[in-house]
């Protein structure tokens, strides 16, 4: 099966070009996944290409030790090349199909969407509430800001819309899976899965050559590691705090809003924090990468998602702050409105990579498991 038909012919054909060139070469054997993945084939496929793309972590540490790198007649920019090849994959596999085209433009969609949602949610306030409620103190013994929005309703309207998220990377992960050439149980094999896990949490292959990510200086660093790590952790707190308030709401009684010892709080104000310094560390760094490695459309995803996340994360913060004012109203309508744009935009946004680099770690530890045949298994 063709794992990546919306690729343009001539980018396949340039990425089987260079993977031919590594695999004689195999100078970059131990700096991450991708390089033992590739010597396991002489001939690469569609999905092949689609794999390798996706277990690439855009270290950059390959093109600066290459040989063959520009100003050298092969001209081989490893790096820039799989992140287009990935960035393809992610309108092959999206679902609906319809909407990949959301990949388009992704910052600006993301953009109007925040921005949209926050009008809709102060208007659909100030309609059902009234001006004077919308822009009234609520103290929270009246339940603050569930004054404005009922909790049934704010509980229902995110978790349908997140569940179809969920749902739709789901699907796309699958048809990811089953586009690189594996079955679906390999994927819940227990030896590559939990590797794959730890592999993911420790971001593993964000090492490079041992060193770190290469900035345009030619130096590398931890410090993208480090950066993705803060915001992968702040994501996780923040997904635990919402977890925990459902566990207290619907399991003990015990509603919001919660005081600000609470562990409900505390998960989240922690996981905010994160949201915070992560993207502003990321964007320093994609603002200091060498344009040589860049791979043009995910420039535009990669900006709407730092710029995204901190919105969230500070509007929850200060939301957190002002419950018991009068710009309360205000807040929450900004607060909800971006985290919807969030929530709607995670298939179809730069948060599928997350998806499909998991998915592409577990194929890795899979087939690390099966023999080559003058080898044996590794």
């Amino acid at each position: 099966m063709s794992s990546a038909r919306s690729v343009a012919p001539a980018c396949l054909e340039e990425g089987r070009r260079m993977a031919s060139i590594c695999n004689a070469c195999r100078y970059c054997e131990g700096y991450c996944a991708v390089f033992p993945a590739l010597e396991r084939r002489l001939s690469f496929t569609d999905g092949d290409l689609a794999y390798l793309a996706n277990l690439c972590h855009d270290c950059g540490a390959c093109y600066y030790a290459c040989q063959y790198a520009p100003p050298h007649e092969f001209q081989l920019d490893f790096p820039k090349i799989m992140t287009q090849i990935r960035d393809a994959t992610y309108r092959q596999y999206a679902w609906p199909g319809l909407l990949a085209m959301l990949f388009e433009h992704n910052g600006l969609v993301v953009g109007l969407m925040a921005v949209a949602g926050a009008v809709d949610f102060l208007l659909g306030m100030a309609v059902f509430v009234g001006r004077q409620a919308l822009l009234s103190a609520h103290p929270d013994s009246t339940g603050a800001f569930y004054a404005l929005m009922p909790h049934a309703i704010m509980a229902w309207t995110f978790g349908a819309v997140f569940a179809l998220a969920v749902a739709a990377l789901v699907v796309a992960s699958a048809r990811f899976w089953r586009g690189i050439g594996e079955e679906p149980e390999a994927f819940l094999s227990p030896g590559p899965f939990s590797r794959a896990i730890d592999s993911a949490l420790q971001l593993e292959y964000l090492r490079g050559g041992g060193d770190g990510c290469n900035n345009r200086d030619d130096r590398p660093s931890q410090a993208r590691r480090v950066c993705h790590q803060i915001t992968v952790y702040g994501f996780l707190l923040c997904f635990a705090a919402t977890c925990v308030a459902t566990v207290y709401h619907y399991a003990l009684g015990r509603h919001a809003p919660y005081a600000f010892w609470s562990l409900p709080v505390l998960l989240g104000s922690v996981g905010g924090i994160g949201l915070l310094v992560g993207p502003a560390g990321l964007a320093w760094l994609r603002a200091r990468r060498d344009p040589a490695l860049a791979g043009g459309k995910q420039i535009g995803m990669d900006w709407g998602f730092l710029l995204l996340l901190p919105l969230v994360s500070v509007t929850g913060l200060l939301l957190l702050v002002l419950r018991e004012t009068a710009t309360m109203g205000a807040m929450l309508a900004l607060h909800l409105g971006t985290v919807m744009a969030l929530f709607i935009t995670l298939p179809y946004g730069k948060f599928v990579h997350a998806v499909y680099r998991f998915a592409a770690l577990v194929r890795y530890h899979v087939e690390r498991r099966r023999p080559l045949p003058e080898l044996g298994p590794e």
